[in-house]
């Protein structure tokens, strides 16, 4: 491999245009692509196979009407006055021009539904007064009957005593015409009675049926009592945008329409703001933080470097990299569903990386050249020795992100590939369009004074051992350091990002303010609740199950409302809308998913209930991560061992190597769960708002962290292996390893805290704390674990940290990353030691290796 980049990095400095103009036409192609087949980014999230997204499949199939994504429009006066009743009448207007945009349902009316409450409000209480004046009537009706029974049963008494006389006197007969007509009178009056009584009794028995349908009515508008689309001084008002599809198949361009409906009709006095679900697309996946970010990479590139040539070449081959990656990521937006953090993930890693890989190359070329190597083989020898090293970096960090497809989540796999192949672009950049940069630039690379002869190499004096005390110490110190800023992982608690952790004076946090002050924080995450109805149930049967469930439901805690939504066309499924107490990312309302879905009915044994909407689904995603989380880390530690064991040959030094990194994960988790989490230094890190950690993030932050640990340790341990193979004592080569690669780690560390750190500003919520996870975690994992904690171990294990079995070292492939071999094919006579591991720190300055 190293003989191979070596040809590769003669060849692009002699054809340095030919190389420029392919990754010119490389950009074009991919940009071409991006325009041509590139689609909308989206916050959404979805997997397949959670709770929620089976409630959502079953609904959209057999109760489509409950299945329809829906997004909130939240209006409310400028100067907090009453909406007028010409505001209103405007914004109705508005409803329904939205309402005719491709992909909307309808758009639900605030003003007419709140009139429509206080309407069947009013239809309830008049109904209950008629069923009471009914009840009375017929309460008098029975009263006559019963006094009509009573003269009916005194002249039948007296019509029997008359056919008694008249029997006792022998006129029996003769009376007998007169007594069969009074009784046929008696008896036509009593049927009479009876008719007039079975019409009381089906009169009483509507009447009863009327009132229980109207009780069952009531029982629904008292349960849903709580939901309200006007606030109570008439000063906001929700707007609900019914989808056809579900939430998460919901067309950008749909969403588009309607933000674009809304702003072509303005209302004077009236603000309008859009909940996330319609204002999830992201019109650009960089902003002013990350320019910020790789500014400061800049600076710290000129004052290293001592030129701005020099400086400036790191960023155009890193910007030609993430260009390249990002845009051709991008193309594939229109085919693949991606979320907005894919391409931003790649554009993240890929900028870093992209400056710190060809850093490496360039300052390998730049001592070279000071020690009098020529120009085309300096850059040739630094591209098949440093660039080798690279190469393996890159795999490193290419193979933990594509391990990411192991979860078996699809969005974080895509997520995985993408930055993996932000990555590949990378390393092919800087081992083949830096080297065409070299020889463009010639020995511009090297300040003014360094442009001459030859520099004298100045020997590094002999290096004493570390005592065993001070190694104490920095093991002690280091780890403590560590383990407390890893305390508050122990309370991470994984979740989506909602309206309230949005930019302050970002449209979606705005509407989740408004509703949160006005309607309460349950508002802004309803959930949907649905539950099959038991057979053989119809009519008022159906509507009592209804209010049988949502009583239920409504007696839990945390439960503000529920408001029966219906049945499907053939009865079979009842849904609800919930509204929790808390707002959707809380932790009460993650309870109460779960208590809903354990629910018993009281009465209505084997029913059970199905919870879906925005909030559960955030909830079951985050909780599916969270399981795949453990799997991950396993797959991250076996193969950072294996490495390790192939690189270093062995045993102890990969254990030492990922044990450490395991200490940087858990410090930057528990960095992110104090930030983001519990709110600490909020302010500064523009944290308004505390909630639960992103669900994804543990496991991005895990894959990203093992590849950048491993590129430290790379440049780190190597030079104490190469120093302890070639005779220096153990101790002594881990002071003299140490030395040797720390420039190279404390330069990558700075420059990939400064482009990460920009990301901690972004203007997209779920990529702050990924920035901050990143940064911070390369932190601790540079200057804690790298500088500090490996060197400790290493000095006290001497001799047995490069212990390996016999056996496994013959079955070893011999693994040279730093081109070990090449350099002893191509060593220039006269100058030893001249091509060892590059020192960025020293300008004039070279480091021997004991060779």
């Amino acid at each position: 491999m190293a003989e191979l980049l070596y040809r590769l990095g003669r060849f692009a400095a002699r054809r340095a245009w030919l190389v420029v103009s392919a990754w010119l036409v490389v950009l074009v192609a991919v940009g071409g692509a991006f325009a041509a087949f590139g689609g909308t980014l989206t916050t959404a999230i979805t997997i397949p196979g959670t709770p929620t997204a089976e409630v959502t499949d079953r609904l959209q199939a057999e109760f489509p009407d409950a299945a329809g994504g829906t997004g909130t429009v939240v209006l409310h006066t400028t100067d907090g006055t009453e909406l007028s009743e010409t505001q209103r009448a405007e914004l109705v207007d508005v409803f329904d021009e939205v309402s005719g945009v491709e992909g909307v349902n309808a758009v639900v009316d605030p003003f007419a539904v709140q009139a429509q409450l206080a309407e069947q409000q009013a239809r309830i209480d008049d109904g209950r007064a008629q069923i009471e004046n009914g009840r009375e009537q017929i309460a008098a009706g029975q009263e006559q009957l019963d006094a009509a029974r009573e003269q009916l049963d005194a002249g039948q008494a007296q019509l029997d005593a008359a056919v008694a006389q008249a029997d006792a006197a022998g006129l029996l007969a003769q009376a007998q015409p007169q007594l069969d007509a009074q009784q046929a009178e008696l008896d036509a009056a009593r049927a009479e009675l009876d008719a007039q009584a079975a019409e009381l009794e089906r009169q009483a028995a509507e009447l009863e049926a009327g009132s229980e349908e109207l009780e069952l009515g009531a029982a629904q508008l008292d349960l849903a009592g709580g939901i309200r689309t006007v606030s109570e001084d008439g000063s906001a008002a929700t707007a609900t945008v019914q989808f056809a599809e579900p939430t998460y198949e919901v067309l950008a361009e749909t969403k588009e329409s309607v933000v674009e409906a809304f702003e072509d009709n303005p209302v004077d006095g009236v603000e309008v703001d859009f909940s996330s679900e319609i204002t999830q697309s992201v019109a650009n996946i960089a902003g002013a933080s990350e320019i910020v970010g790789l500014a400061v990479a800049v600076v710290v590139l000129i004052v290293m470097l001592g030129t701005l040539v020099a400086a400036g070449l790191p960023i155009v081959s890193a910007l030609v990299g993430v260009a390249v990656g990002a845009l051709g990521a991008m193309a594939l937006s229109g085919t693949v569903e991606m979320i907005s953090v894919t391409p931003v993930l790649g554009l993240m890693l890929g900028l870093a990386v992209g400056i710190d890989y060809s850093l490496f190359i360039l300052n390998r070329h730049r001592r070279q050249l000071r020690d009098g190597m020529e120009l085309h083989e300096s850059i040739g020898l630094a591209t098949g020795t440093s660039g080798n090293a690279v190469v393996f970096a890159g795999l490193t960090v290419l193979i933990a992100l594509l391990a990411l497809n192991v979860t078996g989540i699809d969005f974080l796999g895509l997520m995985g590939t993408v930055a993996a192949g932000c990555i590949a672009v990378a390393v092919l950049v800087a081992i083949t369009l830096m080297p065409a940069l070299l020889g463009l630039v010639g020995r511009r690379v090297l300040p003014r004074r360094q442009r001459g002869a030859r520099q004298h190499v100045r020997r590094t004096k002999a290096v004493r051992e570390m005592s065993t005390g001070a190694a104490i110490l920095s093991l002690v110190v280091g780890i403590a350091a560590l383990v407390v800023i890893a305390l508050p992982a122990l309370d991470m608690r994984l979740g989506l990002p909602d309206g309230s952790s949005e930019p302050v004076d970002s449209t979606q946090y705005q509407a989740y303010s408004v509703v949160e002050e006005k309607f309460g924080a349950g508002q802004n995450g309803p959930l949907l609740v649905v539950t099959d109805v038991p057979d053989g149930y119809a009519g008022t049967e159906v509507a009592a199950f209804q209010v049988a469930v949502g009583q239920e439901i409504a007696a839990l805690d945390d439960v503000v409302a529920v408001a029966p939504i219906g049945t499907s066309q053939d009865q079979t499924i009842a849904a609800f809308q919930v509204v929790p107490a808390d707002g959707p990312s809380s932790e009460s309302t993650e309870e109460l998913v779960h208590t809903l879905r354990g629910l018993s009915i009281t009465g209505e044994p084997g029913v059970e209930l199905g919870v879906a909407g925005a909030a559960s689904g955030n909830i079951d995603i985050s909780e599916k991560l969270a399981d795949a989380l453990p799997t991950y880390l396993a797959v991250v530690i076996g193969l950072s061992l294996i490495i390790l064991v192939l690189v270093f040959r062995s045993i102890l030094v990969p254990i030492i190597a990922t044990g450490g990194f395991i200490l940087s994960v858990f410090a930057a988790f528990g960095g992110i769960t104090a930030i983001y989490q519990w709110g600490w230094l909020g302010e500064i890190f523009g944290v308004h708002q505390p909630g639960p950690v992103l669900s994804f993030l543990p496991t991005i932050l895990i894959g990203v962290l093992f590849g950048l640990a491993m590129d430290y340790q790379l440049f780190l341990v190597s030079g104490m292996r190469e120093a302890y193979v070639h005779g220096t004592p153990a101790r002594a080569a881990v002071i003299e390893g140490r030395r040797a690669g720390r420039a190279v780690v404390t330069a990558a560390a700075i420059i990939m805290v400064s482009v990460f750190g920009g990301f901690m500003f972004s203007h997209m919520a779920m990529i702050r704390p990924i920035g901050f996870g990143l940064a911070f975690g390369v932190l601790v994992d540079a200057f804690v674990v790298r500088m500090l904690i490996v060197p400790a171990l290493m000095h006290l294990a001497g001799d047995r940290a490069w212990w390996l079995p016999r056996w496994l070292d013959r079955i070893l492939p011999d693994v040279d990353v730093e081109g070990a071999a090449l350099e002893r094919r191509h060593h220039v006579a006269g100058e030893p030691d001249a091509v060892g591991t590059p020192d960025v720190a020293n300008a004039g300055e070279v480091t021997s290796h004991g060779r």
